[in-house]
């Protein structure tokens, strides 16, 4: 290895934002230190500082100081302060690919308007890092990586060459001994010298032979300042050979070359535990926040931002900027990781609530202007698919009346614009008498007062009445009502009515069901819909109405002995033990799927460790099936299962508690006509501490690899894990939008709506998905699996999770390789539900044409955004495959014009558009692109 001659040392902090205090607290302290770090700057111009990679820090001190702004635009600009590139140190496994780039996005944009970015992909505290981390830096422009944690163990130099599954490949500094490598060489100013110089010869093991140029040494760590004269302490060091200066991140990278001939080259993601933890119970712990992020970026992402850019206009773009900013900052590392106290584990919480509010108000408002063109007794259905698609969607409709008006009882159907019938199914029917009480006549103006506006009991007034011969007041109530209504008049009827000591009064709705139906609607498109008397859904229903004869008929799904469900694509059988065999008509049975597994788990928020003497329960005491729904469109049944979990364990005793409370599991079953997987939902009242729940979907075959679709890319992971850098290497890996695994007899696919841990364990005959995690620490000093601590040890009671607590996943079984036997897909339907809205137009009118607002095909072909930007719709689709594909853009709705664009949405190259009006797109496996149109 080669002697440095220069070692710039970068004075830094990193700042977590929020983490074992909440984000306030934290901020006091960011605000006291950078005046004292911009009061030294202001005096030595030889200062430098590097803050941390994430704007959030800065946009959080001015927020408190904007008399600074100024100082700051001037320290960025002269070069001697490096901020950005990021908004926030995320995790990158814990947030959709979208919310990177967003992230990204931001932090460029904010840090441009104070100066300018560091020109650096800055990740120095994740917990490991995605595969398409090199792609998504360098299409935002940035030649360089810098990471710390996850480097296997191959790699024995300072950079190494980091490949994306595309083949992009960025030059990637790595940290040893991570971002405070040089934490401690100033703390002490008479022994500068000699820690300088032990600093230099291990900088000096990462260099390859005969390199050249300066190296990096990190000046600082959480949460602190530089020593005050740094630059003093620094220029008395005399170090044989070696110049030591003091700058920023982006002046050292200005002296490294982009290139990465002659560097190692490591493909896709950096997961391993060589060098470092990566503390992979974090994907785990409080669960919910998990779900909480899934829910609110698959709202924005996948409704709103379409909804708005395709169908209204740029007036509601400030309320998805506050939705992104709150999803970003929920992003963060040690934000909706869940490895805080409980202060900030609610605020990240709340975040994600309001982001989600936020989604759902601008979805609100687009589909209250669309749905003003359907009739008040209909429906608008948009469908978030970039392709057309048959769905159910189920509403609730007032019943419609048959012959002479009379109720049509259980003969509903769903009418199209085009004069088709579509049976629907019943699954509810609401209360028709909401009130039927006697009162003294003292009291019905206290009864009146309960009318709000024209709203009552969570209706509207329709009608009323006064009947002086029996004493009685009729309300009558339905979704819409009487704009004329007015409670005055039914205050002057009751006064001119005879007297009566008391008053019968009846609150009387119109007769509701919640229906189900299978719907065509297109491609980002919306279709609509009205509920009408006639044939309800049959299991051997004929072609829908008006379809030519030897039409196909519609897809069914029933029960069998109130034990099994069957669509024709897959049956499902409850065994005695309430886990479930899955078949299809091609042969493939797996038994076993939803066995529950109860451990123990003495671990803390950031890595599970079981009990010294474990305790596993997942035997029932108890089983039995309750039917839900017989079909023909959707069967469902609950598989209720009650359990004896240990109440608790015992830390220092290494055991469970011998005491029990007795759990009741139960699962949802949930088939639907026209779907290859089956739908469930586990849910429970967690009434235990420190433990692990597992659901275990044994596979058809024995697996030696997983593929778990994340960030733009599906990665396929082994059975182990590479450890060697304090702690234990457990094979738990994160999934997003799902995991497959099997082998030549067969596979299974989790289908997923919100980033989730899993693992194959059994050799590879099963795959286990935690449900939940349920510990009581932030870090433990002592943890069985783990060298040292994580972070302080601080009591989390709520990280326990007590309460009702439900998972939702779909299990698909299929042959052959997941590109090619539709995963894809399936996990685009099951994550993509149809949204509905209510009619606003008068009760006669037609219903309105369907309409495609995007359609986005091709094999392997996945969407994650459709935005507006500069009076075009921005789109950006990834080639989910291993195989090259192309995207068809534009079926349905004509493109008039096309260009390239990078993932920042700077335009690139025009593109060809056919005569069609479609745009034919080659991507290479895996490529991100962003392209925007102009469309007819």
């Amino acid at each position: 290895m080669a002697q440095p001659t220069e070692i710039i040392v970068v004075p830094h902090t990193h700042w977590d934002r929020e983490w074992y205090e909440p984000f306030q607290r934290f901020r006091l302290r960011l605000v006291a230190l950078l005046d004292e770090v911009f009061d030294r700057m202001a005096r030595d111009e030889r200062q430098r500082f590097t803050l941390d990679g994430q704007l959030a820090a800065v946009d959080d001190y001015l927020e408190v100081r904007p008399e600074r702004r100024g100082q700051v635009v001037d320290l960025v600009r002269a070069g001697r302060l490096a901020v950005g590139p990021w908004q926030i140190l995320l995790d990158e496994f814990l947030c959709s690919g979208e919310n990177i780039v967003r992230n990204l996005e931001r932090g460029l944009t904010r840090s441009a308007e104070l100066g300018g970015a560091m020109p650096v992909g800055y990740l120095p505290d994740m917990f490991g890092h995605i595969a398409q981390m090199p792609q998504i830096l360098a299409g935002a422009g940035l030649a360089h990586a810098c990471v710390f944690r996850g480097v296997p163990d191959r790699v024995r130099t300072h950079a190494f060459a980091w490949q994306a599954p595309d083949g992009t490949t960025i030059r990637t500094e790595y940290l040893p001994g991570g971002y405070g490598n040089a934490a401690g060489i100033m703390d002490d100013p008479a022994l500068v010298t000699r820690r300088a110089t032990d600093l230099a010869a291990r900088l000096a093991a990462w260099r390859p032979q005969g390199a050249t140029g300066p190296v990096l040494a990190m000046y600082g760590t959480d949460h602190a300042a530089p020593a005050p004269d740094a630059p003093d302490r620094l220029a008395a060091a005399d170090v044989d050979g070696v110049a030591l200066r003091l700058g920023t991140l982006a002046e050292y990278f200005a002296t490294q070359p982009t290139s990465v001939d002659g560097l190692p080259t490591v493909r896709g993601e950096l997961r391993s535990h060589a060098r470092a933890n990566i503390l992979p119970g974090v994907i785990s712990v409080r669960a919910h926040l998990k779900q909480a992020m899934g829910r609110a970026e698959r709202r924005v992402e996948r409704y709103a931002e379409p909804l708005a850019a395709l169908f209204h206009d740029p007036s509601v773009q400030r309320f998805l900027d506050m939705a992104w900013a709150r999803l970003i900052d929920a992003s963060c590392h040690d934000s909706v990781t869940g490895c805080g106290c409980d202060e900030t584990a609610e605020q990240v919480a709340a975040r994600l609530a309001e982001a989600d509010q936020l989604g759902r108000a601008v979805c609100d408002l687009v589909g209250a202007r669309l749905a003003a063109a359907v009739p008040r007794d209909g429906y608008l259905l948009f469908n978030p698919s970039p392709a057309p698609r048959t769905a159910l969607v189920r509403l609730d409709v007032q019943a419609p009346t048959g012959a002479g008006g009379a109720p049509a009882g259980d003969a509903v159907a769903l009418a199209t614009a085009d004069g088709r019938t579509l049976p629907a199914q019943v699954l509810d029917r609401a209360r028709t008498v909401l009130a039927d009480e006697v009162v003294p006549a003292a009291d019905l103006p206290a009864v009146l007062t309960r009318v709000h506006g024209t709203e009552l009991y969570g209706q509207e007034v329709t009608g009323w009445s006064v009947s002086p011969a029996d004493a009685t007041l009729t309300f009558e109530v339905a979704r819409h009502g009487d704009p004329a209504f007015d409670v005055e008049d039914v205050r002057l009827a009751l006064a001119e009515a005879a007297p009566a000591d008391r008053w019968r009064v009846r609150i009387v709705a119109a007769p509701r069901m919640t229906v189900a139906a299978l719907v065509d609607v297109p491609a980002l498109g919306h279709a609509a819909v009205r509920p009408v008397a006639g044939p309800p859904a049959a299991a051997e229903a004929g072609p829908p109405a008006g379809a030519p004869d030897g039409a196909p008929r519609p897809p069914t799904v029933s029960t069998a002995d109130d034990r099994a469900l069957d669509n024709g694509l897959l049956r499902v059988d409850v065994a005695g033990d309430g886990t479930l065999r899955l078949s299809t008509p091609d042969g493939l049975t797996v038994d076993g799927v939803g066995r529950i597994v109860d451990g123990g788990d003495v671990g803390d928020s950031y890595n599970y460790a079981p009990p010294a003497a474990d305790e596993l329960v997942d035997k029932p005491r108890a089983v039995r099936v309750v039917p839900r729904h017989r079909g023909p469109l959707l069967a469902v049944l609950d598989v209720v299962r009650e359990y004896r979990w240990p109440v608790a364990a015992d830390v220092d005793a290494g055991s469970r508690a011998v005491d029990r409370e007795a759990i009741v599991v139960t699962t949802r079953v949930e088939l639907r006509a026209g779907e290859p997987f089956v739908r469930l939902r586990v849910e429970f009242d967690n009434r235990c501490d420190d433990h692990r729940v597992r659901l275990h979907l044994p596979l058809p075959s024995p697996a030696s690899v997983s593929y778990a679709e994340g960030q733009f890319a599906v990665v396929e992971r082994g059975l182990t894990a590479e450890g060697g850098g304090g702690e234990v290497p457990l094979p738990t890996f994160p999934a997003s939008g799902f995991v497959a695994a099997g082998g030549p007899g067969g596979s299974l696919a989790a289908l997923l709506t919100q980033p989730t841990e899993y693992e194959l364990t059994d050799s590879g005959r099963e795959l286990a998905v935690t449900v939940l995690r349920s510990i009581g620490m932030l870090s433990r000093n002592r943890h069985a699996l783990r060298d040292e601590p994580a972070g302080p040890q601080v009591p989390t009671p709520q990280a326990q999770c007590r309460g009702a607590r439900s998972v939702e996943l779909a299990v698909l079984p299929f042959r052959g390789d997941w590109h090619t036997a539709g995963v894809v897909e399936a996990a685009e339907h099951y994550r993509h539900e149809l949204l509905s809205f209510a009619g606003t137009a008068g009760p006669a009118g037609a219903l309105p044409e369907p309409v495609t607002g995007l359609a986005v095909t091709g094999a392997g072909v996945a969407l994650t955004s459709v935005r507006a930007r500069d009076g075009r719709i921005e789109a950006r689709v990834v080639a989910e495959t291993p195989e090259a594909t192309t995207a068809v853009i534009g079926a349905g709705r004509a493109v008039r014009g096309a260009r390239r664009a990078d993932l920042l949405g700077r335009p690139g190259e025009p593109l060809p558009v056919d005569a069609e009006g479609r745009l034919r797109l080659p991507l290479r496996p895996w490529e991100i692109a962003t392209v925007q149109l102009d469309l007819a």
